[in-house]
């Protein structure tokens, strides 16, 4: 396969040109009509949904390490810390639920990483913009 040079001015433009070559080539396409965000989420793992909040493979990862499992009270006010946020014009955003701290990329209410509070360094966050304490 030919690397990818800037011939392409979309993503659509890329799926079109994969789907033609995985045709030509024998390959069976999708017939489920998924995205291609799809696609590349399920062959990647990189996002796990919850509702309209994603959590990225390292937020997903952090919390399977530690063990720690949201119940869904705690997502609810998770997201509604994200909701916030974006209403106050907050980019990245630290949410604190419980004793449990988030960083929210708000634009693409996708939660980047989770800790437990205690473990952070002198609990000092970096890269934000804005706090929600729920």
């Amino acid at each position: 396969m030919n690397p990818i040079s800037n011939q392409f001015l979309s993503i659509q433009q890329i799926q079109n040109e994969y789907q033609s070559r995985t045709a030509r080539s024998g390959q069976t396409k999708k017939e489920d009509g998924a995205s291609f965000f799809d696609i590349l989420a399920a062959k990647t793992g990189e996002l796990e949904e919850s509702g309209d909040l994603r959590f990225s493979k390292h937020a997903a990862n952090r919390l399977q390490n530690r063990n720690i499992d949201l119940t869904e009270g705690q997502l609810k006010r998770l997201a509604e810390g994200a909701n916030k946020a974006g209403e106050k014009g907050i980019k990245e955003s630290l949410v604190l639920v419980d004793d449990l701290a988030f960083i929210v990329n708000v634009k693409n209410n996708t939660v980047i990483t989770a800790m437990n509070q205690g473990e952070t360094d002198n609990h000092i966050f970096t890269n934000i913009d804005g706090a929600v304490i729920m």
